[in-house]
């Protein structure tokens, strides 16, 4: 081949981004195609120039070797191809999306398909972890015929249609096209007598058990992804994931934000006026709990590690009391007397004075 600048040979800068490489070569590619210029020489020398062009500056390696020591660097990758065919099977995706045809074949390995489960699990779950055996319905090659579709004591025999390459050739144009075969669907091979277990597929439908660990401290939304426990894969290839998405049941004594709970708790008028020592309820049991004196409804009191805890780490959230006062009702008369005695008491001594008159308003000892 010609060794015409690698850029020039494109028309792009050196600078020049993926896409308009590739956008260069297409055009290229479409103008000197040899089923374009049937006989034409030098057109097929422009096509395979463009091609190893292509190919050296879409690669990040082979551009970098290429800018700094010229062809003296492609000396251990540059290659190069032999016919248009060569081209055909490097570029594949290229030619598909020029010509609107796929040029990967059918017979080739292809990983199998992903999984979807979706776990309920309750609030206590998500808080300690937990392990869960799960029952997923995939499809799994078949025990009669190993996945090869065919009946016991058969096999399947080679495409005549295509002589057992998975493809045809359709001019279309100035063009010739490989499509898979309508035969044998591009396998290459057909099944003369089907596996009656699996009807030829090959696969068949199977329930899996499989114990999955929750770590502590999941949300709702958490996706935990189980390699190779999807489905399984084709002619040889690599089984798919299995992704669990996990929800969280709610737990009425917390709001969850995140790592942090929250926690509504009501005391009472006497209790908020005069602080007291109570418990709230925590994800390891009752925690004890202070409360200050002249707490105020709406006031938040927070106890440190003893929220959720996150993923990865060892570290926990913090729990959060939100003190909610309740005012007493159907008081009696005494009460109310004492209340507007309250009512009435200055600024001097007050806490001394409140004090003294909750004691007489609920019948507190000293």
């Amino acid at each position: 081949m010609s060794q015409r600048d690698y850029y020039e040979v494109l028309g792009v800068s050196r600078n020049a981004t993926e896409d308009e490489l590739k956008k260069a070569y297409r055009k290229l590619a479409m103008k000197y195609h040899p089923d374009h210029n049937p006989g034409d020489a030098e057109a097929e020398q422009k096509f395979k120039e463009a091609a190893e062009a292509y190919d050296v500056l879409r690669d990040e390696n082979k551009r970098a070797r290429y800018d700094r020591f010229g062809f003296a660097g492609m000396h251990d990758g540059g290659g190069g191809f032999n016919s248009a065919d060569d081209i055909f099977s490097h570029f594949g995706d290229i030619f598909g999306d020029l010509f609107g045809f796929s040029m990967h074949s059918s017979q080739q390995a292809a990983r199998g398909a992903d999984l979807r489960y979706n776990l309920t699990i309750s609030f206590e779950q998500a808080a300690k972890g937990d392990k869960v055996t799960l029952t997923i319905p995939r499809h799994a090659t078949c025990p009669d015929c190993n996945g090869s579709g065919a009946a016991k004591g058969t096999r399947p025999e080679t495409c005549r249609h295509c002589n057992g390459s998975g493809q045809v050739r359709r001019s279309q144009g100035f063009f010739q096209i490989a499509m898979p075969c309508p035969v044998c669907h591009g396998q290459g091979k057909v099944i003369v007598k089907p596996c009656p277990c699996c009807k030829g597929e090959g696969v068949v439908v199977d329930s899996h058990k499989l114990e999955v660990t929750i770590p502590a401290g999941v949300d709702t939304g958490t996706r935990l992804r189980v390699r190779g426990e999807g489905e399984t894969g084709m002619r040889g290839g690599q089984p798919g994931d299995l992704y669990v998405i996990i929800n969280v049941k709610e737990d009425p004594r917390f709001e969850r934000h995140g790592a942090d709970l929250l926690h509504v708790l009501e005391i009472s008028f006497v209790q908020a006026a005069l602080g007291a020592k109570t418990s709230v309820p925590g994800l390891d049991g009752d925690i004890p709990l202070d409360i200050p004196k002249g707490t105020q409804s709406g006031d938040i009191l927070r106890i440190p590690e003893e929220g959720m805890p996150t993923p990865g780490h060892s570290r926990r959230g913090t729990l959060l009391i939100r003190v909610q006062v309740k005012t007493p009702t159907h008081l009696t008369a005494k009460q109310e007397e004492l209340l507007r005695e309250f009512e009435k008491l200055g600024e001097e001594n007050f806490v001394e004075k409140t004090q003294k008159t909750f004691k007489k308003l609920f019948g507190m000892k000293d």
